[in-house]
């Protein structure tokens, strides 16, 4: 059995809710993605997505200039458990349609990240196309 800990990304970046919010956007631009965890104290306290600083910020016509990241963060974040399986993480990933998911430890502190490109590049390809599949499907309206 494979457990997450052996193909998750270690180190990941991370930001407080008291962070700017452009601070954010300008991490994502440089690294690439588009999500941060957000914590205190090396607690998972929530996400920040570059969905969240559009929708929740700007199509409402708030800047990010001075605002925080509280502002635009999710509070419930789903996440995974470092010694939990590939298997039982990629069922999940495919059933609630998620490409990322943050890593915690038994404190649950965060530890790092999995994503489906993590898991892809080791020996659960078969089981990585089904929970990609899954995640592709059109949500019914």
């Amino acid at each position: 059995m494979t457990t997450v800990s052996e193909v998750m990304t270690r180190g990941a970046r991370t930001i407080t809710p008291q962070d700017q919010a452009m601070l954010a956007a300008q991490l994502m631009d440089q690294m690439d993605v588009g999500s941060l965890p957000v914590c205190e104290a090396g607690k998972l306290v929530g996400v920040v997505t570059d969905r969240d600083l559009v929708v929740r910020g700007l199509a409402k016509r708030q800047t990010l200039e001075g605002a925080q990241v509280k502002e635009f963060m999710s509070n419930e974040v789903a996440f995974c458990f470092e010694n939990q399986s590939v298997e039982e993480v990629l069922e999940y990933m495919g059933g609630d349609q998620l490409r990322r998911l943050p890593v915690l430890d038994q404190e649950k502190r965060l530890v790092g990240i999995v994503t489906l490109g993590d898991i892809a590049s080791k020996e659960e390809q078969p089981k990585t196309d089904e929970a990609l599949a899954e995640i592709s499907t059109d949500l019914p309206k």
